[in-house]
C-alpha cells in the first residue's frame, strides 16, 4: 500500500478507543473514527473508506461476534480482532466469520499498529493467538482435500500465479484451475468459503497446508 492505511476502532471502553486513536495518529495512519458499537460505527462512518477496523472481540451491548465481523466487512473494511487471550471459542468464531487476524489486548500499541499495517496490505495475521484458537478445535481446520488439490492450493496460496503452479506440477493451466475450483467448492461445503486468494491463504494456514508461525510477535 503506497499510502498510509485508514483505521477505525470499535470498542466499548473509552480508554481503549483513545489509546488506539493516539497510537494510529502517532504511526502516521489516517484515523477515521472510534465507536463504542456497530450502530455508532455505521452512523459515523458515512461514505468514508476504512482499510482496517480494530474490533473488540466482545462488546458490552450483547451483539454477536459473527454479526459484528460481517457488518464491518460489509463496509469494505478488513477486520482485526482485539481480544482477551482466554476467549478461544469467540476467537474461532471471529476467524470463521472472516476476520483477518487476532491481536491480544495485552499487546503494546506498537504491535497493534504493526498488525494493522499487515492487514492493510491484504495479508492475514499469522500469529500465536490465531494458531492457538485453531489448534484448540480440530473440527475447525479440516476440509477433505486430495493430494493434488493440496499441492495446487499450497503453491497458489504461497503466491504463485496459476500458470506457474501448472508448470511446476507438470499439468495444464485448465487442469490447475479445475483443481482450484474443486478446492473452493470443498471449502464452501464445510462452511468456510474462500473466494479470494487471501482467503485461500487463510484456509491453507488453518489446515496445515502452509506452515503457521509459532512466534507470538507480529
Amino acid at each position: 500500500m503506497s499510502r498510509a492505511p485508514s483505521v477505525a476502532v470499535i470498542d466499548d471502553h473509552e480508554t481503549v478507543r483513545l489509546g488506539l486513536k493516539m497510537a494510529a495518529i502517532d504511526a502516521g495512519y489516517d484515523f477515521v473514527l472510534a465507536a463504542s458499537n456497530l450502530d455508532e460505527f455505521e452512523r459515523e462512518r458515512g461514505d468514508r473508506e476504512i482499510d482496517v477496523t480494530v474490533l473488540d472481540l466482545s462488546l458490552g451491548d450483547g451483539s454477536q461476534v459473527t454479526d459484528n465481523v460481517k457488518r464491518v466487512q460489509a463496509t469494505g473494511s478488513a477486520v482485526l480482532v482485539h481480544s482477551i487471550a482466554d476467549r478461544v471459542a469467540l476467537v474461532r468464531e471471529a476467524l470463521a466469520a472472516g476476520a483477518a487476524g487476532v491481536i491480544p489486548k495485552a499487546s503494546a500499541t506498537s504491535q497493534v499498529m504493526a498488525a494493522v499495517a499487515t492487514v492493510a496490505q491484504g495479508n492475514v495475521l499469522n500469529n500465536l493467538e490465531w494458531a492457538s484458537a485453531i489448534d484448540a478445535d480440530p473440527e475447525f481446520t479440516r476440509a477433505s482435500l486430495g493430494r493434488r488439490e493440496q499441492e495446487v492450493l499450497h503453491l497458489y496460496a504461497s503466491g504463485l500465479p496459476l500458470k506457474a503452479v501448472a508448470e511446476q506440477l507438470g499439468i495444464g493451466v485448465s487442469t490447475a484451475r479445475e483443481y482450484l475450483d474443486r478446492v473452493r467448492a470443498k471449502y464452501i461445503e464445510v462452511g468456510r468459503p474462500a473466494p479470494t486468494k487471501v482467503e485461500l491463504l487463510r484456509r491453507a494456514v488453518e489446515d496445515g497446508i502452509l506452515p503457521r508461525s509459532n512466534d507470538d510477535r507480529v
